[in-house]
């Protein structure tokens, strides 16, 4: 048992994705960080708020810039967040007289709560081609086994006879629901977070929509009001996670089910046991179970992690940084290993 199972160097081979935990690693957060700085300091010349020069020279500064790390952690402990010693850093690499037109008008919930959106963007991307495989695995099941016989099971217990077409169809519907939900919600989710000291972009005057409309294109992001106390959208991320897993938890429950008396389902590749070298456990399926039943305990906490107090939740904002990360490399997790558990699938149904 560790911390965290996710980023283990071993149970990681079973629990984790290491392409998802990848955008959450401290290079991937310090990274974008960096891309709004950089982008903020360009839109904000172009619409004169800083000077051409200015910009320029944060530009060039940042193309070389590499942080202190333990002053970051430092800081961390100090100050909760690591944008004020990140800033810090930044404006003495710039140098005078530019420096202080770094992070103009922005504060540390702009830098980190956009540069999620940056990583969140590559990471949906990444949820989604593991979506679109896993249900093309189904359909690949489909086909082949679709049309032989499987004895229906409603509350445990033996019912009519179905196809194998029926159980598979409530297993690839359900993923391709969300695909589409995860398109809808991309749209919402994936937007800029610009709103200065209390979400008001007091010190840009009349120019802070356009700044905001601007730092949104350059990104990639989409624009929209400050939502820095609005964490609905998060929340209705997470919801989709959980769902995810859960439709894999269902798949991975009934294929351990079927593999438990042998004669509806032929698994190759089981896992082995230390005491019995004749069985061949359904690992995977069963670790589909485990990740979809932590998702759904975690959503509970994103759903608090919602109510944010005033203009800005430290204590809220902490939560979402505790449960976020893993919900995603849990969903990451269930779709690799339910594409593969498919894969391992050789017969199903009579």
């Amino acid at each position: 048992m560790t911390v965290s199972p996710f980023d283990h160097p071993l149970l990681s081979a079973l629990l984790g994705d290491e392409e998802a935990s990848r955008h959450f690693s401290v290079e991937a957060e310090i990274e974008a960080m960096l891309a709004f700085e950089r982008a903020l300091a360009e839109v904000e010349a172009e619409n004169g708020l800083i000077t051409r020069e200015a910009a320029a020279a944060i530009v060039s500064a940042l193309a070389s810039f590499r942080p202190d790390t333990a002053l970051l952690r430092a800081g961390v402990a100090r100050d909760g967040v690591m944008v004020p010693e990140l800033v810090r850093q930044i404006r003495t690499a710039v140098g005078e007289p530019h420096g202080a037109s770094v992070h103009f008008g922005a504060t540390s919930q702009d830098v980190i709560d956009t540069g999620l959106m940056l990583r969140l963007k590559s990471v949906v991307e990444h949820l989604g081609l593991l979506l679109t495989e896993t249900v093309m695995r189904f359909a690949s099941l489909e086909e082949r086994f679709g049309g032989r016989a499987l004895t229906g099971m409603t509350r445990m217990q033996p019912a009519v006879p179905i196809k194998v077409a029926d159980r598979i169809v409530a297993w690839r519907e359900p993923l391709q629901r969300h695909q589409e939900r995860l398109s809808e919600q991309s749209r919402r989710l994936l937007a800029v977070q610009f709103g200065g000291a209390a979400g008001t972009l007091e010190k840009l005057d009349d120019k802070g929509p356009a700044v905001r409309a601007a730092l949104a294109a350059k990104l990639g992001l989409a624009d929209a009001p400050q939502w820095q106390s609005q964490r609905d959208a998060l929340a209705d991320f997470a919801g989709w996670l959980s769902l995810v897993t859960g439709s894999l938890g269902k798949f991975g429950q009934d294929i351990a089910l079927m593999a438990q008396g042998g004669t509806d389902s032929a698994l190759s590749g089981g896992g082995g046991s230390s005491a019995m070298p004749h069985k061949q456990n359904p690992v995977k399926a069963e670790a589909l179970v485990a990740l979809a039943r932590f998702n759904a305990t975690q959503l509970s906490g994103m759903h608090q992690a919602v109510v944010h107090e005033q203009e800005r939740s430290g204590a809220a904002w902490t939560l979402e940084w505790l449960l976020l990360p893993q919900m995603v490399v849990a969903t990451a997790a269930s779709l690799r290993l339910a594409a593969g558990l498919a894969g391992q699938i050789e017969s199903l149904g009579r």
